[in-house]
């Protein structure tokens, strides 16, 4: 199957004041465009051409041959989630079962987003922090560059990237005011319930 890039969830002004338009004109429109055309690229004409994305995914991170391939595969599936895990008007705290999660596997909100932040502000240079559920546990965690939670066996809650690229026309420098304004702005803790 052809590997397609999904629209935004919401028009691309829908964020501002918070990631502008012109972020996601670039992240989504040339970096996450990219990785599909670039995945499309290496499965044509082999076994995987007929292959979900997550099926590519997952033959890729067996084989260290694939690194390219799984690489871009990725970064397609954690931009297509990350879209996913933003909101016009979210982030907060979050209510209903999700919210009692966090209160039993962390002691409280405020204890996963000190988790939460330390992982986004400790990521060296490109990656993705997580919220994932991991044995049945709800866990912070953080990958660098492509890596995601299914190639852990773990499963994606929340993702927030801190490649460089998804707020440096906003934020320059300052990821942390990036961390604290995804968290407190943008979080769409609607589909984050879902995926639990």
């Amino acid at each position: 199957m052809t590997i397609t890039l999904p629209d935004l969830p919401y028009p691309q002004e829908a964020l501002e004041p918070h990631i502008s338009a012109k972020t996601l004109s670039f992240h989504h429109g040339k970096h996450h465009k990219a990785y599909v055309d670039k995945t499309n690229e290496l499965v044509k004409g082999t076994p995987l051409e007929k292959a979900s994305l997550e099926e590519i995914i997952r033959e890729a991170s067996k084989d260290s041959g694939k690194a390219v391939l799984f690489n871009n595969a990725a970064q397609v599936w954690n931009h297509t989630f990350y879209w996913n895990c933003m909101k016009p008007a979210g982030g907060g705290m979050p209510r209903g079962e999700i919210a009692k999660r966090i209160d039993a596997d962390f002691g409280g909100y405020d204890k996963f987003v000190e988790q939460f932040k330390q992982a986004g502000a400790t990521q060296f240079g490109s990656g993705w922090a997580w919220l994932v559920l991991d044995g049945g546990k709800l866990k912070v965690t953080k990958t660098p560059n492509a890596d995601l939670p299914m190639a852990h066996g773990q499963k994606a809650l929340l993702t927030m990237d801190v490649w460089e690229h998804a707020y440096y026309l906003d934020y320059q420098n300052r990821r942390p005011d990036y961390i604290s304004t995804f968290l407190d702005k943008l979080v769409n803790w609607e589909f984050v319930e879902r995926n639990l």
